[in-house]
């Protein structure tokens, strides 16, 4: 199964072990899914979780935030990105996330924003869904 991770999930995954992102990611650890990634969102994940708010939530210095931001950059799959379905979005920093999700042919993106992505992602086939939603939509397909 592939997806996007909005910033928002990691940034919860990483606030929070034990909650539906952290599982999200731990399912990527494991190959279970496969996350999706550009260029633009993963420097958007690293500029993000580095905020000084995150780093001290996750209890994490800032150079072993950039680590843990690394190693979760590598778990992902890069696609490459192009601009030819801009704009789709109302809020253009979530169009890195669209075209993440449709140039790498996503079953989902996960976003606690699900409002932000309108219809424009159901046009490609892409589902949007709460962290929750999409843990619960990973183990239904993971069972034998």
């Amino acid at each position: 199964m592939l997806m996007v991770l909005d910033t928002d999930v990691v940034i919860a995954a990483l606030r929070s072990t034990t909650g539906a992102s952290a599982a999200l990611i731990r399912m990527a650890v494991a190959g279970q899914v496969t996350l999706l990634i550009n260029v633009s969102l993963a420097f958007e994940y690293e500029a993000v979780a580095k905020r000084p708010e995150h780093c001290e939530a996750a209890r994490l210095a800032p150079s072993a935030m950039e680590e843990t931001i690394d190693a979760i950059i590598a778990l992902c799959e890069p696609v490459p990105t192009h601009f030819r379905w801009r704009p789709q979005l109302h809020d253009a920093d979530d169009e890195m996330i669209l075209e993440a999700a449709v140039n790498g042919q996503a079953d989902m993106i996960v976003t606690f924003n699900r409002k932000d992505y309108g219809a424009a992602p159901k046009n490609f086939g892409i589902d949007v869904l709460l962290p929750s939603e999409a843990l619960e939509r990973v183990r239904q397909w993971l069972k034998p």
